[in-house]
């Protein structure tokens, strides 16, 4: 009897495990479902109005965009060798910049006795062809006509015509001076004007190169605008300055009132969302796309089998119920006349 109990307990389990195999508790249980909804609610909630980026770049600092000029000397003072450090320069200034035309656009004036523009703002706006321009420029040797090369820089080359952009952009415009020596002309007059013109004024002194003069070219604060090398083979060592006063910080690394992606838009950003969601009409917060749900209709004759087989099932189990029962007291009547014998 204890043997047909054993294989009753086992048909039992078994029967039980098909049940609960063909019965899983699913993704969609209720009691599930909830749960998920509570960690959702919990952990994918609003994010905060105002942002930072903590997103990591090589600098968080780069070029604001200009329209930038370099005027440089090119006269019998300024050895061969030294005109190739000068150019090297112009070329390690190139790679610091956001070169593009609607970023960084540059201009080169080269002069001595005379002026020659080597080429304008709108000719290159990318590194590899501007740096190949700058390599190709070769001195003019004579003299030294610095006001006059300002002046030239100034009603040709910051021209919309030869590429400078308009004033209602208000896109900074800056001329880089490079100069050893003391200028063969007057130069307070025209820079004061250039400045006047909204021109922006560095001075770079080489060796030999006349401070007054450097101070009467360059914007204020002096100290902020004048720089001074003793040589041509230092004077790479500027790249880094300029690169720092050049350098504007990204507006979306500083902080800005996305709610979700804030993007870098020159000197400005704007903001976008992140899938799923559309930018509200005050372009800074976000809200989910509406999704258009159809209503599914299920196959009644789908649905009549699985009730079906639920009550075949339980049917099942009241059976083998009941023979577990009838067993269970048979046993014991049986464990009785035992004992009583």
């Amino acid at each position: 009897m204890k043997s047909l109990l054993c294989r009753l307990l086992y048909s039992a389990s078994l029967l039980l495990s098909d049940v609960l195999a063909t019965y899983p508790l699913s993704a969609g249980d209720p009691h599930l479902i909830s749960a998920q909804s509570y960690a959702q609610t919990r952990n994918n909630g609003r994010p905060p109005h105002r942002t930072l980026n903590p997103a990591k770049t090589e600098s968080q600092c780069r070029s604001r965009p200009l329209d930038l000029v370099f005027i440089i000397d090119s006269s019998r003072s300024v050895r061969p060798g030294e005109f190739e450090k000068v150019k090297i320069f112009l070329a390690d200034m190139v790679d610091t910049l956001d070169v593009g035309s609607d970023a960084t656009r540059v201009a080169v004036v080269n002069y001595a006795s005379t002026v020659k523009i080597e080429f304008l703002l709108k000719d290159h706006f990318n590194r590899p062809d501007m740096k190949k321009a700058i390599s190709r420029i070769e001195p003019l040797a004579a003299g030294t006509m610095t006001g006059l090369a300002i002046k030239t820089a100034v009603n040709e080359a910051f021209t919309e015509q030869s590429g400078a952009r308009p004033r209602p952009k208000k896109i900074s415009k800056v001329a880089i001076i490079v100069t050893d020596g003391r200028p063969q002309d007057q130069v307070e007059e025209v820079s004061a004007a250039a400045r006047a013109s909204g021109i922006e004024i560095y001075a770079v002194g080489v060796d030999r190169a006349d401070m007054r003069s450097l101070q009467l070219m360059a914007s204020i604060p002096l100290e902020d605008h004048v720089f001074y090398v003793e040589t041509y083979g230092v004077i790479e060592k500027l790249t880094s300055k300029f690169q720092e006063t050049l350098c504007g910080l990204d507006p979306c690394a500083v902080g800005h009132d996305c709610e979700h992606i804030c993007v870098n838009s020159n000197a400005s950003y704007y903001c976008k969302c992140r899938n799923g969601y559309i930018l509200n009409a005050d372009k800074k917060t976000c809200s989910l796309k509406e999704v258009k749900v159809e209503k599914v209709v299920e196959d009644p004759c789908k649905c009549e089998a699985r009730l079906a087989f639920q009550k075949q099932t339980q049917a099942a189990i009241q059976q083998l119920t009941a023979k577990i029962a009838d067993v269970s007291g048979r046993i014991e009547h049986l464990e009785n006349m035992v004992g009583r014998a």
